[in-house]
C-alpha cells in the first residue's frame, strides 16, 4: 500500500477519518466466524462516511485483522443509514502535489482490490447511502446485499467532472453489462446526478439480494452463510464483449457529446475507461484509472467541479447576507394571488412542503377552480406514484382552496403574487392586499425583473415586501432569488429565508436591481447572440457558438423554452435600466408580434432547421460573424456584466453568481458555473484586468 499512517495524516490533516473496525461474528451454519468490518466516522447520518488517506489506511488495517482470523467470509458494512459516499472531496481540493494526487488514486485501488482478489468470500452489506468510492468498495466485494430503505445510490463522479477512479469503470460493466454501466456512470450523472432506487439497483444486478431494514444485518449474515455453504449461487449475467459493447460505447459518446460538447475531460475519460473494461483486465484497467485520476486531480477543470460541490452543499445552506434566523416569523397560512400555471405550481409546492392552508384567488371563478383543480390533480398523480399515502393526499387536498375575495387572506402570514409582469398591475394587487392582511404579513412577489422597491413604494408597510423569484419548472429547479427592497426589514427577510428553506429551495440574497441575477445574465448573453444574427450571422452558427461551454441548451433553444414574449419583455426592462449594454432587437419584436414561438422546427426524423417563416421576417445585415467571434462577444459581455453586478453589490461575491447559474439555469456543475470558466479561459483578465476568483479557488493551489 502507498500511504503509511504518518504520510496519511500529513496528506489530509483535517480529514474526518472513517475508522474501519473488525469484529468476529458467529453465524449459524458456519463453523468459522465471519470477519465483519464496520465503517464509522463517529458522526451521525448527516456526516456520511468518506475515504481520505487516513480512512484508507484504517480500512487496510481492518483487512489485515480480518485476514489474520482466517474467517469463513469477510463482510463490510457502514454505520446506521450510511455505507460510504466516496472520496473525501474536502481534502482533494487542497492537493497541490502531483505525487500526492497519484498516491491517492493508487491507494484506493490497493486497498479495495484486496477484497476482490482474496479466495475468502467477500461481501458488501450496503446498509444505507452508497455513492462513488463507497459503491466501488462494494463492487470490489464478491457479493452484495442492500437495505430496502437505502435512499441514495449513485456514481456522481462524472457530474462533478471526475470519473469513478477506484475500480468503478472496470468492475461495473463486467458485472451488469456495458449498456447498463453507461446509464449508471454517465447518463444518470449527466442528468443532474440522477440516483438509482433500490428496485432498479437490484434489477440491474448491482446487488444480489435486498433485505428489510429492520433486521438487515441479521438477514444479510444468514444469506452470507447460505452462499458460503453453496446453498445459494447468485446469478451473474453473461457479458457480450462484441456488438453490445460497441453499441454501449457509441451511446456513451453520443451522451457525452450531446451534454458536454467535449468540455468535460472527466466524462470523456469515463468513456475511454469503459471501452478499456471490455478486456476485463484489472491490471490494465486499474492502471489506466490511476493515471487518469492522477492527471485529473491536478486539473483546474476538476477543481471547478469541486468548487460547485462546495457551493451547493455548503454555501447554499448558509446564504450570504441572510438575517439571523431567530427573527423569522412562523407561517401558518399562505395566500397566492393568481391561479394560472405558475401560481398553481406555487400552491402545490407550498402545500406539500409547509402543510398549511393555501388559498388562491383570481379574477373569476373559472380560473380559481382551474387552479385548485390543477393542484388536486397533481396530488392525485403523487398518490398514484405512491409518493403520498391516501390519507396524506386527502389532507393536502383539503388544505387547498380558492376564493374571489381577497378577504380570504385576512389571517394569512405569507401572500405571494404571481400575476401579469407589469409594475402597475402588481402595485394595484399589493394595495388591495394591504386592505385585508395584517401589518406583519409578508407580501412576496414572484417578479422576474421588476423593482421590489417600486412595487412597495405606495404601501403603508413597504418594509414587509420581498422578492421571492422562483424558476420554472418550480418543482425541479432548486434556486430561489430572495430580493431585498430598499425598505425591506430584517424580520420580513428572515421569514422569507425560513420559508425558502422549508420549501427545500436554495436561497440567494439579491439586491433590488433589474432582472436580479439569472435573467440579467441570460438576457445579456442572449442579447449578444441576437445582435450577431441581426448583423448577418446564420442562425445555426450563432446558436452553436457557445457549445464549448457545455451549456444545457443553446441560446435560441433557451429563448424558445422561456418564451420569446417573456424574453422580449425582460429585455425591454433591462434596456430601460441599462441602455448602453442591453439592446432590444427589432427582429425579436417582429418575431413576437408574428406569434412565433421559436426559431427552430424539427422534422419527423428529429432533424433541426430554421423555420422558413422566421427566416423570411428576420431582417439580417451583411456582417456575419464566425462561431469563435460570437462566442468571444458573448463571453466578454457576460464577464463585463458580472463585474458590474459585483461592483453594484447585486450579490455578495462571485460565488453567488455561480450558485445562481448552476441552480437556476442548470449551468454545468463540472464547469463551476461561469466565473471559473471565464478565469481559466483568460476572458476575465482580458475584459476586467483581473480574475473573479482568488488563486486556488476553483483552481489548483500553488505548491
Amino acid at each position: 500500500m502507498t500511504f503509511t499512517v504518518e504520510e496519511a495524516k500529513g496528506a489530509f490533516p483535517d480529514e474526518v477519518v472513517t475508522v474501519a473496525t473488525t469484529r468476529l461474528v458467529k453465524v449459524p451454519g458456519l463453523e468459522r466466524p465471519v470477519a465483519l468490518i464496520t465503517l464509522d466516522n463517529g458522526h451521525d447520518h448527516t456526516r456520511p462516511n468518506t475515504f481520505g488517506p487516513q480512512g484508507l489506511v484504517s480500512l487496510n488495517a481492518a483487512l489485515d485483522k480480518a485476514f489474520e482470523a482466517a474467517p469463513a467470509a469477510i463482510a463490510v458494512t457502514g454505520k446506521p443509514f450510511i455505507f460510504a459516499v466516496g472520496a473525501d472531496l474536502s481534502g482533494v481540493e487542497s492537493v497541490s502535489d502531483p505525487k500526492l494526487a497519484r498516491e491517492i488514486a493508487q491507494t484506493g485501488h490497493d486497498v479495495f482490490r484486496r477484497l476482490t482478489e482474496t479466495e475468502i468470500p467477500t461481501f458488501g452489506f450496503i446498509n444505507g447511502a452508497v455513492m462513488g468510492g463507497g459503491l466501488e468498495l462494494a463492487l470490489s466485494c464478491h457479493y452484495r446485499t442492500l437495505s430496502e430503505n437505502t435512499a441514495a445510490i449513485a456514481f456522481p463522479e462524472v457530474f462533478l467532472g471526475l470519473f469513478p477512479g477506484w475500480g468503478g469503470t472496470q468492475l461495473l460493466p463486467n458485472l451488469i453489462g456495458p449498456d447498463a454501466a453507461v446509464t449508471v456512470i454517465i447518463e444518470n450523472a449527466l442528468a443532474q446526478n440522477k440516483m438509482l432506487n433500490v428496485k432498479k439497483t437490484a434489477e440491474l444486478g448491482i446487488v444480489d439480494a435486498v433485505f428489510d431494514s429492520a433486521d438487515y444485518l441479521e438477514q444479510s449474515l444468514l444469506w452470507l452463510a447460505r452462499v458460503v455453504n453453496g446453498e445459494i449461487t447468485p446469478e451473474r449475467r453473461e457479458i457480450n464483449r462484441g456488438s453490445e459493447w460497441d453499441a454501449a460505447i457509441a451511446r456513451a459518446k453520443s451522451i457525452v457529446d450531446g451534454r458536454t460538447h467535449g468540455a468535460s475531460p472527466g466524462a470523456t475519460k469515463a468513456v475511454e475507461l469503459l471501452e478499456l473494461a471490455r478486456e476485463n483486465d484489472l491490471d490494465r484497467g486499474y492502471a489506466a484509472e490511476t493515471d487518469g485520476l492522477a492527471e485529473l486531480l491536478m486539473s483546474d477543470v476538476l477543481r471547478a467541479g469541486l468548487y460547485s460541490f462546495n457551493l451547493v452543499n455548503k454555501r447554499a445552506k448558509r446564504p450570504a447576507g441572510a438575517p439571523d434566523k431567530s427573527l423569522a416569523r412562523k407561517v401558518n397560512k399562505v395566500g397566492i394571488v393568481g391561479a394560472g400555471l405558475m401560481a398553481s405550481q406555487l400552491a402545490l409546492l407550498f402545500v406539500r412542503r409547509l402543510k398549511v392552508p393555501v388559498v388562491l384567488t383570481d379574477v373569476d371563478q373559472a380560473r380559481v377552480d382551474k387552479g385548485v383543480g390543477y393542484v388536486h390533480d397533481e396530488i392525485d398523480k403523487l398518490l398514484a406514484k405512491k409518493r403520498v399515502s391516501p390519507d396524506g393526499a386527502n389532507r393536502l387536498k383539503a388544505l387547498v382552496s380558492g376564493s374571489l375575495d381577497k378577504a380570504a387572506f385576512s389571517d394569512a402570514d405569507f401572500v405571494i403574487e404571481a400575476v401579469f409582469e407589469e409594475l402597475g398591475v402588481k402595485q394595484q394587487v399589493f394595495a388591495e392586499l394591504e386592505q385585508h392582511v395584517s401589518p406583519e404579513a409578508i407580501l412576496a412577489t414572484n417578479t422576474s425583473s421588476l423593482s421590489i422597491t417600486a412595487m412597495a413604494s405606495k404601501l403603508q408597510h413597504p418594509e414587509r415586501v420581498v422578492g421571492f423569484h422562483f424558476f420554472n419548472p418550480v418543482a425541479v429547479l432548486p434556486l430561489l432569488e430572495i430580493v431585498r427592497g430598499e425598505r425591506t426589514d430584517d424580520a420580513s427577510l428572515a421569514t422569507a429565508f425560513s420559508v425558502g428553506k422549508q420549501l427545500k429551495k436554495s436561497s440567494v440574497l439579491v439586491k433590488d436591481a433589474s432582472a436580479f441575477v439569472v435573467n440579467r445574465l441570460l438576457l445579456r448573453f442572449l442579447g449578444e447572440v441576437l445582435v450577431t444574427v441581426d448583423e448577418g450571422t446564420p442562425f445555426d452558427v450563432a446558436d452553436q457558438a457557445l457549445e464549448p461551454l457545455g451549456l444545457p441548451m443553446t441560446p435560441l433553444t433557451l429563448m424558445q423554452l422561456v418564451g420569446p414574449a417573456i424574453a422580449l419583455h425582460v429585455g425591454e426592462t433591462l434596456h430601460e435600466a441599462f441602455p448602453d449594454r442591453f439592446t432590444v432587437s427589432d427582429n425579436l419584436a417582429k418575431f413576437v408580434k408574428a406569434g412565433k414561438k421559436g426559431v427552430w422546427i424539427w422534422d419527423a426524423q428529429g432533424n433541426q432547421s430554421a423555420d422558413p417563416e422566421v427566416v423570411e421576417l428576420w431582417t439580417q445585415g451583411d456582417r456575419p460573424s464566425t462561431s469563435e467571434q460570437v462566442r468571444d462577444r458573448a463571453l466578454s459581455a457576460i464577464a463585463e456584466e458580472i463585474r458590474i453586478m459585483l461592483d453594484e453589490g447585486v450579490v455578495a461575491e462571485a460565488q453567488d453568481i455561480d450558485l445562481c447559474l448552476i441552480l437556476g439555469a442548470g449551468w454545468p456543475f463540472w464547469n463551476g458555473g461561469i466565473t471559473p470558466y471565464l478565469d481559466r479561459s483568460g476572458v476575465s483578465e482580458r475584459v476586467n484586468g483581473k480574475p473573479f476568483l482568488a488563486p486556488g479557488v476553483a483552481s489548483v493551489p500553488a505548491s
